[in-house]
């Protein structure tokens, strides 16, 4: 329960005393509110604002601007359900409750809360405004009931009665008929009714019956937005003339409630606390859990509303009939020209004309198949041979689905096991698993059914994964299992062999186009074991146990990072290169930002790379003055969770799933692990100093809490900046650059590896006929038997590290033609009947020393066949009887000189 979260954050500490804790309530307003520290939820609608500035920013395409104020609403909807309706449960607690950072209580809170976003409202509504003028402009016109023409209005009224009103459910509110549930999130049109006046009722008469109508003897008409309907109606014009649905319900309203007078029709929408606790109830001895969740999705759909939008101001009656209906407060009130619903932006993309497009959106563009890994190698092997560090969504997550796909069909491969946090409803992850299952692997899928508003996706995907046969189990009852792990077992030459895949986001395949995040996949055995044992240790909901290779919440990631920020405070104290960079989506564990501000009055710089909550305020003199803060808000969300340690060149890099949150460190289960491997790590340096060296979506937080553009970033970047560098769009060209580059050099390793077998096959060419003609079938059939041990010389010479150049091999290849064609009345004597040996010997069979060159002759360290000829045929010895035979007999029974032609050219 998000409140539980909260209230475990009003505490002033974990140095304190459990009783001094449990009388924290009475002596809160003695406590120091420390002036580098803000409060989480103001820090969080700061962040949001930097969501919302994105619609104005001229670097942005047009139609991604409208997108930035649509985020900006899903966004604000959520932080009410969730944050707000916490803070409303924890504002009914007799006890007095304040947040450990500013001692503020819960209600002081939800005021400042509502304070800013009154703020906010004029200035979404502003940007949006002017983001409308601009698409008229490109001919994209939302238009209102009083824009159409007559031949628009005739069209929608069309439209309406042959698409729309099939589906509508209005309802009449009055004191005969109750008040209807409304919806968390929904789209309703409302509007006062009045009973039809007589012909003889004046109209001075009517203004006095509307002055004493009150909210009890009220009527109200209410028009639920049909799901069935499309959202947005296409209109007659040109370019793109649309109106939506919820506006053009408002031409109905007169025939819709006929039998009445209507007042004008607003569009109001509903926010409900969605702060529910998963566990209530689990403590029943027989239950399934996976009922017990839908059960609790149910009971969040009917929780208190915490806040009323309206696209219109409200009347009187109206507002106060709502009002009391809905239990809230004026102040609870938002009236808003912006949609209700902003979630018709993303759909316009796909609605407009291709040119016009190009001019409103930015250049798509695709994850790209990573440069580290060849798309025609099994994605095993080459995991066999190196760690690999993906970088999404610059780099694909499709190779990681066919690590799983190959998995799935491996015959070597014993079992799978995932923890699954969010999925894509479209899953092709998920879809690798259950063929695995169905394969008869043993699948073990962790499922965390509480992740939030994706618990119902996730009771699906659980029930599929069940009916494949795979083994699901979920996460701990006080703990949320947020963890990105996945192990595979399978027997190798040297046993069993784990390949282990780390993650710093979810196994969503549709997020991982938009997020930023790394994936890691190994085989080293520690980690492989401890991620072993970590599954082990999830069936029997054990978190006490103690890994070696990787860190795991609650018990060990905190306690590392505190060391870690130790070590640096201790190399400052000695005059040292030190340093700390953290990568996180928010920081609010005081413990962790107590300790910073101590490395900072020690002497250690620490940067944070914050994308959302921070609520450490760096430069306050004497408590942050080393600290800086930057944030990044563009096109992709900043995702990554990386911790850093260490001086910039021999920083000791960590990559982990859990932000600086208390919730993380210490009441879910989370997975930190070292990147040791130097290239690993240069990749993630180098990311870093790219993503810092932002001059035109980052920002930095000064100490008066307001976030300022940088234009240059000296200490991160001290080769300098390019003006109007955007880091991100940098990004995606050089994933795709880099992956152009691997393509090229691996098609000229491959001319090198086939003008180098040409070659090769030139020399095994004369060594075969001499060995042919002088072998006795023994010597035969020792040459197979040893050369079947060895590496095949086509093979062997595809390894890079063996390869000659072009040169060399032309230069080669044309010796050998040439000896190929003083030999060629040789040969052709050879493909004779033979009567006398001498003759053979003397004609076919050349010198030793040029035995010696035949043998000797592969580019050296390059291991030919000829070698296994020359250990086994002495170069001099006289070919026998059966050997010639078998030479004149080729034809008919060609099997040794057939084999011997296979094991040296590769064919038959």
């Amino acid at each position: 329960m998000e409140a539980k979260k909260i209230s475990e954050e009003t505490e002033s500490g974990s140095g304190e005393s459990k009783k001094e804790k449990n009388n924290s309530g009475s002596k809160s307003s003695s406590k120091k509110v420390l002036p580098y520290m803000q409060n989480r939820e103001l820090s969080w609608l700061t962040f949001n604002k930097r969501v919302l500035d994105q619609g104005e920013d001229h670097n942005v395409p047009l139609l991604e601007r409208l997108t930035f104020v649509s985020i900006f609403s899903s966004n604000l909807q959520e932080f009410f359900m969730v944050r707000v309706g916490s803070l409303t449960d924890l504002s009914l607690v007799k006890k007095e409750l304040r947040e450990n950072k500013t001692l503020m209580t819960p209600d002081e809170q939800i005021k400042a809360i509502h304070e800013h976003c009154h703020e906010l409202y004029p200035e979404q509504e502003r940007i949006f405004e002017r983001i409308q003028e601009q698409l008229a402009k490109e001919g994209i016109r939302q238009l209102q009931p009083k824009d159409l023409n007559e031949e628009q209005e005739s069209y929608l009224r069309t439209y309406l009665h042959d698409k729309v009103s099939p589906f509508l459910s209005p309802q009449i509110i009055n004191a005969r008929h109750p008040f209807p549930h409304l919806e968390n999130g929904s789209l309703y049109v409302l509007l006062r009714l009045d009973e039809e006046h007589t012909p003889n009722e004046s109209s001075s008469k009517s203004k006095k019956k509307e002055k004493n109508v009150g909210a009890n003897d009220a009527t109200f008409g209410l028009i639920p937005l049909p799901r069935q309907a499309e959202r947005i109606i296409v209109l007659p014009g040109e370019g793109l003339q649309f109106i939506l649905l919820e506006n053009a319900l408002k031409l109905l309203v007169e025939e819709v409630f006929s039998m009445y007078v209507t007042k004008r029709a607003s569009v109001i929408c509903v926010t409900r606390n969605a702060d529910i606790d998963a566990n209530d109830g689990v403590d029943e001895i027989d239950y399934d859990y996976r009922e017990h969740m839908k059960r609790i999705l149910k009971k969040r759909a009917r929780l208190a509303p915490v806040r009323l939008e309206t696209d219109t101001p409200l009347s009187a009656v109206t507002e106060k009939f709502l009002l009391k209906r809905l239990n809230l407060e004026p102040h609870q009130v938002y009236v808003t020209k912006v949609p209700l619903d902003m979630g018709y932006a993303w759909a316009l993309g796909g609605m407009i004309d291709e040119e016009v497009a190009k001019r409103v959106t930015s250049k798509p563009f695709t994850p790209q198949w990573p440069a580290c890994l060849d798309k025609n190698r099994s994605i095993i092997e080459q995991i066999c041979e190196q760690d690999v560090l993906l970088s999404y969504p610059y780099e694909s997550m499709d190779p990681f689905v066919q690590l799983l796909r190959e998995a799935a069909n491996d015959p070597s491969v014993l079992s799978i096991k995932i923890t699954l946090y969010r999925l894509a409803s479209q899953s092709h992850l998920a879809e690798a698993l259950l063929a695995a299952a169905e394969n008869g692997k043993e699948v073990t899928a962790l499922f965390e059914l509480r992740a939030r508003f994706d618990e119902s996706n996730n009771i699906e995907w659980s029930q599929r994964f069940e009916q494949a046969g795979a083994h699901v189990i979920y996460g701990f009852h006080d703990f949320k299992v947020h963890s990105k792990i996945c192990t595979i077992t399978r027997h190798s030459e040297q046993g069993i062999q784990h390949i282990t895949q780390l993650g710093t986001g979810n196994y969503n395949e549709k997020t991982s186009k938009l997020y930023t995040d790394f994936s890691f996949i190994t085989t080293n055995e520690g980690i492989g074991k401890d991620a072993a044992e970590f599954f082990r240790n999830m069936s029997l909901e054990n978190t006490s146990n103690n890994y070696q290779n990787i860190s795991v919440a609650p018990l060990q990631i905190k306690p590392l990072i505190l060391k870690k920020i130790d070590e640096q405070i201790e190399l400052a104290k000695k005059g040292l290169p030190n340093g700390v960079l953290f990568k996180t989506n928010s920081i609010t564990d005081k413990e962790i930002i107590d300790k910073i501000a101590e490395s900072s009055q020690a002497g250690v710089h620490t940067t944070l790379f914050v994308r959302g909550i921070s609520c450490i305020v760096p430069g306050v003199e004497g408590y942050t003055d080393n600290v800086e803060v930057v944030s990044i808000v563009g096109r992709l969300l900043e995702h990554s969770r990386i911790y850093g340690f260490g001086p910039h060149d021999e920083m000791e890099l960590y990559l982990a799933s859990a932000d600086l949150m208390t919730r993380n460190m210490d009441k879910r289960i989370e997975i930190a692990w070292p990147i040791t491997e130097d290239a690993l790590r240069q990749q993630i340096l180098e990311y870093l100093d790219i993503s810092l060296s932002d001059t035109t979506k980052l920002r930095k937080l000064q100490s008066n809490l307001e976030f300022t553009p940088l234009e240059y970033f000296a200490e991160v970047n001290k080769a300098g900046v390019i003006d109007s560098f955007d880091s991100q769009e940098y990004l995606i060209k050089k994933a795709k650059k880099d992956y152009k580059d691997s393509i090229e050099k691996r098609e000229e390793e491959n001319r090198k590896r086939s003008a180098v077998a040409q070659a090769q096959r030139l020399r095994d060419t004369e060594t075969l006929r001499y060995a042919a003609s002088v072998a006795t079938p023994v010597q035969v059939e020792a040459i197979l038997t040893k050369a079947a041990i060895s590496e095949p010389s086509i093979k062997t010479a595809t390894e890079p590290e063996q390869l000659i150049t072009v040169e060399e091999t032309e230069v080669t290849a044309k010796k050998e033609s040439s000896l190929a064609s003083n030999k060629e009345s040789t040969v052709s004597e050879i493909e004779k009947p033979v009567t006398n040996t001498q003759e053979v010997q003397s004609k076919t069979a050349p010198s030793a020393s040029a035995v010696e060159k035949a043998v000797v002759s592969a580019p050296e360290p390059v291991p030919t066949n000829q070698h296994v000829v020359a250990e086994v045929l002495p170069a001099q010895e006289t070919p026998s009887q059966d050997a010639i035979q078998l030479v004149e007999k080729k034809e008919k029974k060609p099997g040794f000189f057939k084999r011997l032609k296979f094991l040296f050219t590769g064919h038959f």
